[in-house]
């Protein structure tokens, strides 16, 4: 099943590179610049990146219990309800504030290409502990994919540069769809059956996702579904189409993460 890593594996890897070229023609100024993750800096931005890389680092080397606590997470009070997720990441990016851009550029492109180096060699079914239970290798470097890319897009728009489109998307796109009964049953909502999301592409191709007859649809262009899934930019604003019986609730719920 190694093979079925290295196209993830090799995606990920590029959508690390994208970042790390706009980080690397920074001035020391913008990484102080607000990002459009609201409440955090580039810096800061880069800084979760490269707690939650050796977070999952850690869960595919088998020592996310000593990665956690070392990048500033509470696992035990995420566990055990007593903080969400976010309130997590957000208390460890305060702790942990303080580094030059150097030394977070450094920092993190140690954790993202030892998760590449590592997850290439790692069964794609290997399940793998993380945030919200246990992660197949490949949904967990696919997460990582998609965390990545939304938070290029963040710092992007902090520093007034564009975000591109690229075929790594795909992954986004489809882990976005995947997501969609977990979204509802995390929101403490039914799911009326399959959901099928067609997405035109800039190059213009079309991705479609469905895995049977569905009963609501959703069709737009891709980097928007994306946005929406990032919750980055709101469904019923963004020209996304849905149809059906959970079609306004897909596009409220649709998302990419914990």
């Amino acid at each position: 099943m190694l093979a079925d890593m290295e196209r993830i594996t090799a995606d990920l890897g590029a959508q690390h590179g994208e970042l790390r070229a706009v980080l690397e023609n920074l001035a020391a100024e913008q990484w102080d610049t607000p990002s459009l993750c609201e409440g955090w800096s580039v810096a800061d931005v880069v800084l979760h990146l490269a707690q939650s890389d050796e977070i999952a680092l850690g869960s595919a080397r088998g020592t996310i219990a000593i990665a956690a606590p070392s990048a500033g997470w509470d696992m035990e009070a995420m566990y055990t309800g007593q903080a969400t997720v976010d309130e997590i990441a957000a208390e460890a990016v305060k702790k942990q504030r303080g580094a030059t851009p150097t030394e977070l550029l450094a920092r993190w492109s140690r954790a993202a290409d030892g998760l590449v180096s590592t997850l290439a060699l790692t069964d794609a079914k290997r399940l793998l502990p993380w945030v919200v239970g246990e992660l197949p290798a490949r949904t967990l470097a696919t997460t990582r994919l998609a965390e990545c890319w939304i938070h290029t897009g963040d710092i992007a728009h902090g520093v007034g540069a564009t975000q591109e489109f690229s075929d790594r998307l795909w992954h986004v796109a489809r882990l976005a769809w995947r997501t969609i009964p977990y979204a509802f049953e995390r929101a403490g909502q039914v799911l009326g059956g399959p959901v099928a999301v067609t997405l035109d592409t800039p190059d213009g191709d079309v991705w479609e996702f469905t895995d049977g007859e569905a009963v609501t649809t959703l069709t737009g262009d891709v980097m928007t579904f994306c946005q929406v899934a990032a919750r980055r930019i709101p469904g019923h604003t963004s020209g996304l189409h849905a149809s059906g019986p959970d079609a306004d609730a897909v596009l409220d719920l649709v998302r990419t993460f914990a």
